[in-house]
């Protein structure tokens, strides 16, 4: 009885690797080469579409390998031109990316894990569980879809890349980090590393890292209250990850690589919307460069929070500014289609 072979997933392996495997195939090493250059730097999705590739080694890559590729589930376009996508992974999960076009920009946010670990109390994917992570060619796709969508239905391509969608990138960092080597890289989308932000909820010792790692993209902090016991209420994370803990982590990410922080704080109000809040975020952003992003809270049915009024979070940056912070009021986007900062969580199923 003849068992089928499973069939390895190609993006799964180094250039060296996909050599090695070719050897062993009886073909030529360059020949990997080729077919590596099909999937990375022209986001090849089928063996059959590699035209300076003999009909006879297609036909040995279709038996041996898969292209695990993401697809588009559904799209949703909001009034502001948003778009909004779920997308569906090999094995049937699903996830969500955005495309937010803005004056002079066009941003990719992607997501790095099926669900999240995390359970911050204003963001809807916290409420979700985490079903496992993304691997780097996962990440990879949704850049590519996003950027495809945006020359379609904008004309223009993408400039930006945020890791601010489902998950917690810097609890996935290796398949995080290969992703952004693989839209980098010259054999890749070869785009800018300084165009790429990764925000973080704040795991100490994987900021430490990035530091260690001398990366060269952007990191922002999501931060929303400069003193602990709030913090503790509404990011559980804070309990393991201290305020004390994040300055020591981010100042030794400053030494080492020489990037400014941005800290992403949403206004509640009630909760982290006083003058002595403003007093407490601007001492935190004395230990090193950075800028504060003010941003709008964004309703999700699972959380009964709801946005300072505009003259608290004038009073609240304009103190932050007056101390010299850099720092700037963030509008929503797509927030007539669940597509804004926080509202990302899977409310339908796959398409068959």
């Amino acid at each position: 009885m003849n068992i089928a072979k499973e069939k390895i997933d190609i993006r799964g392996l180094s250039l060296d690797a996909l050599q090695e495997r070719f050897i062993q195939m009886d073909e030529k090493s360059f020949r990997a080469k080729q077919v590596y250059e099909w999937l990375w730097k022209k986001s090849c999705v089928s063996f059959d579409e590699m035209s300076n590739i003999s009909k006879e080694l297609r036909t040995k890559l279709n038996d041996h390998f898969s292209i695990n590729n993401v697809k588009i589930n559904n799209s949703q376009f909001s009034a502001d031109k948003t778009i909004k996508n779920s997308f569906i992974l090999h094995d049937s999960h699903l996830i969500e990316g955005v495309l937010i076009p803005t004056p002079g920009r066009m941003t990719a946010c992607v997501s790095s894990q099926v669900g999240c670990s995390l359970t911050c109390k204003f963001c809807a994917t916290g409420y979700m569980e985490r079903k496992r992570n993304l691997n780097p060619d996962e990440i990879y796709d949704q850049v590519v879809l996003i950027n495809q969508q945006a020359m379609e239905n904008y004309g223009a391509p993408l400039s930006n890349i945020v890791y601010m969608g489902m998950g917690e990138p810097l609890l996935n960092y290796k398949n995080v980090m290969e992703s952004i080597d693989r839209i980098t890289s010259e054999d890749g989308l070869n785009m800018a590393a300084k165009r790429i932000t990764v925000s973080t909820a704040g795991i100490a010792k994987m900021i430490k890292k990035l530091g260690d790692d001398n990366v060269k993209f952007n990191l922002a902090l999501s931060l929303h209250a400069a003193n602990d016991e709030k913090r503790n209420t509404i990011m559980p994370i804070n309990e393991q990850n201290s305020l004390k803990a994040l300055a020591e982590a981010l100042k030794y990410y400053y030494a080492k690589t020489k990037n400014p922080v941005t800290y992403e704080y949403i206004i509640f109000d009630g909760v982290n919307d006083n003058i002595q809040d403003a007093v407490e975020l601007a001492q935190f952003c004395k230990h090193l460069p950075c800028k504060v992003n003010i941003i709008e809270y964004n309703p999700i049915s699972f959380a009964n929070f709801i946005n300072a009024g505009e003259d608290k979070v004038e009073a609240f940056a304009d103190y932050l500014r007056k101390q010299g912070v850099n720092t700037h009021l963030r509008r929503s986007r797509g927030k007539d289609i669940d597509a804004a900062c926080g509202q990302l969580a899977i409310k339908e199923k796959a398409k068959v």
